[in-house]
């Protein structure tokens, strides 16, 4: 059976992704930093393995362990909402090691060995933020459209070695701790400037009647691009990231 790496499987989108390819008969590497086999039913096909994609050595033992393999699922991720004016550098550098470099860098080492099989399937879980400006998100969306970008480029070089490259865009989706985040990077939400957009930002991600994006949807969308040749570069996970997406293709068609 086909063997698929995923990243981030300790929650979320992930945990989802994990779980309905295992359903499906693939054989599964679910990464983590802190491996906890109590997430998964008992299989002989899933293989847990601690990983922090930031560490170059960590990177290099799952490579070492997981050898060579089909698809390649980068969803590990850290978002962290708050204003561009007062996002610590700090916290855009953890931005931008994760969502960007992070998941560079386990790309960039299956890379050699897709290459030499001529065969394989890289998805990279981005984000529908990346189609439309929002507030209070400018840092983690300028992260995933750089992942976009880079994701667009190699989708070209590595079309003559036989690998797929696709994006997933997930919408907003009450599985992700983005409320959380928000509040904890606001303890002070009295603050004069921002209290209210951040006020209005936690309502809007805990709104239960708006439509949101499961991880079960993006665990399905992922699963149809690795299985079809023929999967455009951007998929929508849930009703409204495709609404965004949408929206996205008619302002700029040559975009995505």
């Amino acid at each position: 059976m086909p063997t698929a790496l995923i990243t981030g499987c300790s929650s979320g989108f992930g945990l989802a992704t994990a779980t309905l390819f295992l359903a499906k008969g693939w054989d599964v590497i679910a990464t983590m930093r802190t491996p906890d086999a109590t997430l998964f039913p008992g299989s002989d096909r899933l293989t847990i393995l601690p990983l922090d994609i930031t560490s170059e050595g960590s990177i290099a033992d799952v490579v070492k362990k997981a050898g060579a393999i089909d698809l390649l699922v980068n969803n590990a991720g850290f978002g962290a909402p708050v204003p561009v004016e007062l996002t610590p550098l700090a916290t855009a550098q953890q931005l931008m090691n994760t969502n960007v470099l992070g998941t560079l860098s386990l790309t960039q080492a299956f890379l050699p060995l897709m290459r030499a099989k001529k065969s394989g399937v890289i998805i990279n879980v981005s984000s529908s933020v990346t189609t439309k400006a929002m507030p209070l998100i400018g840092l983690y969306r300028a992260s995933k459209a750089a992942l976009n970008a880079w994701s667009e480029s190699l989708a070209i070089e590595a079309r003559p070695f036989g690998i797929r490259v696709h994006v997933v865009l997930p919408g907003r989706s009450p599985e992700t701790k983005f409320g959380q985040n928000a509040q904890a990077y606001f303890g002070g939400r009295d603050d004069p400037a921002y209290g209210k957009m951040v006020d209005e930002f936690i309502q809007m991600v805990g709104n239960s009647h708006a439509p949101v994006t499961h991880a079960e949807d993006v665990a399905e969308a992922i699963f149809a691009v690795a299985n079809d040749q023929h999967a455009p570069l951007y998929t929508a996970a849930g009703e409204d990231a495709l609404h965004s997406l949408t929206e996205a293709q008619h302002r700029s068609p040559f975009s995505y």
